[in-house]
């Protein structure tokens, strides 16, 4: 679901940007306040599980594979203003040092699965759960069922994305310029993935994660269930975090993620349209793109707006494999490490300079 550069026409990109800035601008507003207290390691480590859990790709039928997202979660622990700051931290961190995701196309990306994802979950959940006793069976349900459609609704988005590429943007012979199917084959392609094995993994987590806290923490399931305004939610929420001390067990159990995320390489195949151009021009992965597409194959030639934005940026660690690690199973648990670890940077960054603007405000007064 992480869409590269090239795959969108740069119109479709600034519109994914106009859209998701508003939503940005928001949730940074609604989450300010809590940057400054000890919910910021909870906000990191919410955001470091989405980036790590996507890591473990899933095998497709058809050859291609997906993956959760977590946006289940965190829109239940976090509420979806600071699961949208979360997960889009995440996919920044994803497309500037992994090269997963293009940095043109993060503003969609970041709209189908930070914003789209967060609200649906947060809205499905909020309908299902209910007014239900935190320790309630009926939020496990509810958190399954938030965790399983938001992903969909994602990968929904993301289709259509793809879909009306060739329609709207082609050469005057008709060849398609950026994303080569239309929408009879890329939403079919994407919901297949999602609908199946992406969706359940997504609502396993989240179910799972959801009955864990009602033992281990329920006070992290206390906040979503009060009113959005409720001062009194804000303060639970805080004390519930625990700072870095309290939130010891999620990092103890995000290690144990990391070192298991090797078998995310398990998996044969990539994303259906996360191609690369080489992958487009390979007579065994063509054969690949063709059986994942309805059996309709790609261009013979790499569309030419493809060509040109897909090198726009060079990630460092491409593919999640750092250049100065041999072993691939190795660096894909040191890139879970170190994504983690600038995701923690990035959320520590915000907390100081969100500190120190009213400071440096008061000393001009």
């Amino acid at each position: 679901m992480h869409i590269p550069d090239g795959y969108l026409s740069p119109s479709t990109c600034a519109v994914g940007y106009a859209i998701a800035a508003p939503f940005w601008y928001v949730a940074l507003e609604r989450v300010k306040r809590l940057l400054q207290t000890r919910l910021v390691p909870l906000l990191a480590a919410v955001s470091a599980f989405c980036f790590v859990v996507m890591m473990f790709n899933l095998p497709i039928p058809g050859g291609t594979t997906a993956h959760a997202v977590g946006m289940g979660i965190a829109a239940i622990v976090l509420g979806p203003w600071a699961a949208i700051l979360a997960i889009s931290i995440a996919l920044m961190i994803q497309a500037l040092f992994f090269g997963d995701g293009g940095i043109t196309a993060y503003g969609v990306n970041c709209l189908n699965m930070a914003i789209i994802g967060s609200l649906v979950a947060y809205a499905v959940y909020q309908a299902i759960a209910g007014r239900a006793p935190i320790a309630s069976a009926r939020r496990i349900v509810a958190g399954a069922v938030a965790g399983y459609v938001a992903i969909n609704a994602a990968a929904l988005a993301a289709g259509f994305e793809f879909g009306i590429q060739p329609s709207l943007f082609h050469d005057a012979t008709g060849a398609p310029l950026y994303a080569p199917y239309p929408l009879s084959v890329a939403v079919p392609a994407m919901m297949l993935a999602h609908l199946t094995l992406a969706g359940l993994a997504e609502a396993i987590i989240t179910a799972g994660i959801v009955a864990y806290l009602q033992r281990a923490n329920p006070s992290l399931l206390q906040t979503t269930a009060m009113a959005a305004n409720d001062q009194e939610a804000e303060r639970v929420r805080i004390a519930a975090a625990g700072g870095w001390r309290g939130t010891r067990p999620l990092w103890i159990g995000l290690g144990v993620l990391m070192v298991a995320c090797p078998l995310g390489l398990l998996a044969a195949g990539m994303a259906w349209g996360e191609w690369g151009t080489d992958d487009l021009q390979n007579p065994e992965v063509r054969q690949q793109i063709t059986q994942a597409s309805g059996n309709i194959a790609p261009p013979e030639h790499v569309p030419a707006g493809m060509e040109r934005l897909a090198s726009l940026w060079t990630a460092p660690m491409p593919d999640y494999a750092p250049p100065f690690m041999h072993d691939p199973n190795f660096g894909y648990v040191m890139s879970a490490v170190i994504g983690a670890g600038l995701i923690v940077l990035v959320f520590v960054a915000l907390s100081w300079l969100l500190g120190r603007a009213p400071r440096s405000r008061a000393r001009s007064a």
